[in-house]
């Protein structure tokens, strides 16, 4: 008896569940070329933090930014702005809609840190970055 209503309990578990997914809008993730840079200081500081901003294109009204690609490979760092992208009807495609985002950067080292924003590729299909080197200073003693 115990293995029949199991049974019966699994056999509606698994019947009321739909894998229809209507309800919630279907997304993807999209890496966007960087336009500019906005704002980068001139030097750093060790321990300090600055605000980084650049500035990109929005292609449409379904794209939202999300978050920065970011990736470290010592004191070079690739940068790129992630939006996500609402497969929606409704959807209008946009011209020069720039917008700007910015990320708080931690000077963690010396030296100097190359900063590369990504911009697309070519019709080759390399990657086109604009790179910005900043040194690391020591700070004045008081």
């Amino acid at each position: 008896m115990k293995r029949l209503v199991f049974i019966c309990l699994t056999l509606v578990l698994f019947l009321s569940c739909s894998t229809d997914n209507n309800d919630h809008p279907n997304f993807r993730l999209e890496v966007l070329p960087v336009e500019s840079v906005v704002e980068i200081p001139d030097e750093f500081e060790l321990g300090e933090t600055y605000p980084i901003t650049i500035s990109y294109f929005k292609p449409s009204t379904c794209h939202s930014f999300s978050e920065f690609y970011y990736a470290k490979d010592n004191n070079e760092r690739t940068v790129a702005p992630i939006d996500i992208v609402f497969d929606k009807d409704n959807c209008e495609a946009l011209e020069d809609e720039l917008v700007e985002q910015t990320f708080n950067f931690t000077v963690t080292s010396n030296g100097s840190y190359i900063f590369k924003f990504w911009q697309g590729e070519d019709e080759e299909g390399e990657d086109q970055f604009i790179i910005i080197e900043v040194p690391v200073v020591t700070s004045p003693s008081a």
